[in-house]
Order: C-alpha cells, then structure tokens, then sequence
C-alpha cells in the first residue's frame, strides 16, 4: 500500500498477518527531498532510511499491527457503516477486516493529511481484497457525491449519517462540509475547498438519558474560549449537535495532524504511559514555544477543574506546519463532562496521572508539577481556569440542561486554590 502526503508519495506499508508483522519503507526521492524531514519526528518507531523496516511490537487492538502514525488514520471504533455494508456484500468470508482493506477505506478522506491508496506490488489475494474494497468504496462515494441538502439541520445530519463516514469514536459523528456562500450541505469526506466550512458533527440522538451531551460539550466550549484556551470555532445545530470546525481542514488544504498516541507509540489504554508528564515531555521535544507548553499546563488544569476525566493520550494532538517543517499543538479538542450524572461516584480516576496520581488531584500536585516544568506564575494560570465555573454553569442552564444535572457536575468540578 503506497502512503502519501501533499501529493507526494511518502512510502510503502504492508502487513503479514500471519507472521504478525508490518513493513514499511520510504520513497528514496522523499528522503532525497528533504523538505518534510519533520513529517515523523524521530520519537524511535521510523527512523529516516532507505532500508526496509519491520514491526512486530504494534500486534494490538490499538495499533491494529501497524506503526502508530498510520494506526492513527483508522477510525476510532469498527461500527462504520460501509464496513458493515461490504462485508454483507462480499463473495468472500471474512471474520474480520485486515488494517489494509481498513486503510483502503479510508484513501484520501481520513482524518489529517496521509492518504492511502492500494500498490501493484501488494500480495496478489490481498489485493482483491482490496480492489473490491475500493470497487465498493466507490459506489459509496457516487451515492454520496449526488447528495445534496439546502440547510444543515436534523433531517440532513441523519441523511449524511446513513451513508456513513469515516468518523470514528463511541458516540455517533459524521463529517460535513457547508458552502460559505450558500449554505449548501455536502459529506465532508469527499473534498476539501476553500468554499466550504469542514466540520465534524457530533450527533444528538440517544433519548435514553435526560440531557443532551452535546449540549453539555457546547457549554464546555463556550468556556474554554471564555477563559482563552484555543479550541476550532463551533455551534450547536437544532439544538443538540455539536458542530466543531476541523483543524485539518483549513483554507483550502489539508493538514497533517497527529496524536500523542501517533507520534510516540504510547498506547493510550495502557496506563503505564498515560501521564501528562509524558505528554509534556513529547511537547518539548517537538520544541513547541513556551506559549504552548503554558497552553498545555491550562488544559491539564481545566481538565482536572471540570472534571474531563477522560483526556486520554489520542485526545491530545499535535499539527505540522508544512511551512516550517515544525510541529505546533493542535487545538483542543473532545474536552466536556466525560461521566454520566446520573451515576453517583466514589472515586473518580483519570486517564492521565499527575504526579503519579490519577485521582485526588491538588494543588501541591500541580505545584510539583509546574516547578517540573517551569511553567511561570501557575498560581494566576489555575485562578484564571477556575474562574469560569461560574460561567461554565450559567451557560449549561441557559442551554436547558436540567438542574439536577448542572448541579451533578458541578458538584464533580476541582477547587484546586480555594
């Protein structure tokens, strides 16, 4: 399979499945080329050379076998649609989709600036696997070019949702595009111009709970921005989808954005790896400025204040400035209330510790934590993020949230300096 990015052809990935093991090797007139030297920081999994190289450490459900920075293109969760679609269809029997079949799917509309397209040179039976993976892929692709809608509402989203999409993730999402001039709806997977506002579109549709968690989400955002942590402009859409701007589609381009997970190889569900101290240690090695080093000590602590246990090492992510040839963090992204109010909790734990400490986090932590990483005046930084849990709870009952709800959440929120 020939991996791609900006047009130009990166390297070549295969996958022996039954020995368990990947392959991947670069396009010398890349390495020659030098511009992108950058594209794959050397965090120790590919290292820039014209040599073969393999992998057998990634056999999980993770990384599905593959290098993490690829792994990071498969979407979140196998509950698409078309997969479905495609296996029912098949003449062949499969218990499962191969990572290759996988990255056929996704081609040239997942998340981010990597592309994927099938190699001549691929093993002949997984190639029909993969041409009648793509044989699919563009059927589903025609159905989608010839769908249209005027306005971006209920109706539309739970059309575009029928179609599938290459969103991942546990709770429903689909991409969209809408025209700046017209307002005209489109699947947000299929182009990427400039006349068009990509968004990824949360979906409101469980009736089971009381509350909408979009709508909580969009509270989540109206204060982060409140108290100036960068996070892509959204909206909430008929009053329960939450709309986001993507940050890899932006003026016309995409762009190449990848996870702490992706970059480094830390498995985000082992917890071994999962600290914020890592986390800060990949920022500096990315020589990210002090500026966002400061904007990643905020959201740490806005995720302890408002109770975002769930900030994992994929919701964390880095974007390349193709420019430049340097990495910047992306902005924040998946951040609101990640319990169910509705359960009533002992103890709470995080997906990433703080001073060794994944629950019951104070200020002595955050203390330590900062002198660590010589983040100046933190004392300011953690008053000002706290100073918007008023705000955060007026928003949520200006919205409708139920008050039984609000006060569940609020009650979960971290005073770390009374």
């Amino acid at each position: 399979m020939s991996v791609f990015c900006f047009g130009q052809e990166i390297g070549k990935l295969n996958v022996d499945e039954h020995q368990y093991k990947s392959y991947f090797q670069y396009n010398p007139d890349f390495l020659n080329d030098n511009r992108y030297s950058e594209l794959f920081p050397l965090t120790g999994i590919l290292k820039r050379t014209n040599s073969v190289q393999v992998f057998s450490q990634f056999n999980n459900d993770t990384f599905r076998g593959i290098p993490p920075m690829f792994a990071d293109s498969l979407p979140d969760l196998f509950g698409n649609i078309i997969f479905k679609q495609w296996i029912e269809n098949s003449t062949q029997k499969f218990n499962h989709l191969s990572v290759l079949e996988q990255l056929s799917y996704v081609s040239n509309r997942g998340m981010g600036a990597l592309e994927y397209y099938p190699a001549k040179e691929t093993a002949s039976i997984t190639m029909v696997q993969l041409n009648e993976m793509v044989s699919l892929v563009e059927q589903i692709l025609e159905q989608k070019e010839q769908t249209t809608l005027k306005a971006l509402n209920h109706e539309a989203l739970l059309t575009l949702f029928k179609i599938g999409s290459s969103a991942g993730g546990v709770r429903p999402k689909v991409l969209i595009a809408e025209n700046k001039r017209t307002g005209q709806i489109i699947p947000g997977d299929i182009s990427y111009s400039a006349d068009f506002e990509h968004y990824l579109v949360k979906l409101g549709l469980s009736e089971e709970i009381s509350f909408q968690r979009e709508v909580v989400e969009y509270c989540y955002y109206l204060t982060l921005k409140e108290i100036g942590i960068h996070i892509m402009p959204s909206k909430l859409i008929d009053d329960k989808h939450f709309a986001t701007q993507r940050f890899d589609r932006q003026h016309g381009e995409k762009k190449h954005v990848l996870t702490a997970t992706g970059l480094t190889g830390w498995d985000f569900k082992q917890p071994d790896v999962s600290s914020y101290e890592n986390l800060f240690d990949l920022a500096i090695f990315l020589k990210l400025p002090y500026a966002e080093i400061e904007e990643l000590f905020k959201r740490m602590i806005f995720n302890v204040v408002f109770c975002n246990t769930d900030d994992h090492l994929k919701n964390h992510s880095f974007i390349y400035n193709s420019k430049s040839n340097q990495w910047n963090l992306a902005p924040a992204y998946d951040v609101t209330y990640a319990l169910n109010p509705l359960i009533n909790y002992t103890r709470i734990s995080r997906a990433l510790s703080i001073n060794g400490k994944r629950m019951d986090i104070v200020w002595k932590d955050i203390e330590v934590f900062a002198d660590n990483y010589t983040i100046k005046n933190p004392k300011q930084l953690v008053l000002d993020v706290q100073a918007g849990i008023d705000f955060c709870a007026l928003k949520m009952k200006e919205y409708n949230i139920p008050t039984t709800i609000i006060h569940r959440i609020v009650n979960d929120f971290v005073i770390l300096i009374p």
